[in-house]
């Protein structure tokens, strides 16, 4: 059964997360410097089959574009171009970052280690994914 991989992309790092393969739990993959994600994903595809990209799209609380919207239309069309075949959805990442902060404080890890933003960004996408896996 194939998998669901969800992207929180910026512009240095992207988070990424998948599901298991009944599509049940969302679980954290790794963060990547964004200029590596087409490789990665790759790489990733030809080991595990994946049946549909999930990516945060930025909003502002008013429905507005971020000053990073922009930068995600342009990862989608890249997406798109290398990977043709493979659905994608978008799915609102609003206060998702938020979040994983609040679940790192949560999880009890130290201020040094709550400031490591690749985890941030792989936890926002491990939100997105299991919150899109809720519905």
């Amino acid at each position: 059964m194939a998998r669901l991989l969800c992207i929180d992309y910026g512009l240095k790092r992207t988070g990424i997360a998948v599901t298991d393969p009944l599509k049940i739990i969302a679980t954290g993959l790794t963060t990547i410097e964004s200029k590596q994600l087409i490789s990665f994903l790759k790489d990733y595809f030809v080991k595990e089959p994946v049946e549909k990209i999930i990516i945060g799209m930025p909003k502002n609380w008013d429905d507005t574009d971020t000053h990073a919207t922009p930068l995600v239309e342009k990862a989608i069309k890249n997406l798109k171009k290398h990977f043709p075949q493979m659905p994608l959805e978008m799915v609102d990442e609003r206060y998702t970052s938020k979040m994983a902060k609040d679940a790192m404080l949560e999880m009890g890890l130290k201020k040094m280690q709550r400031r490591n933003k690749a985890l941030v960004d792989e936890i926002a996408a491990t939100i997105m994914l299991q919150e899109y896996l809720n519905r």
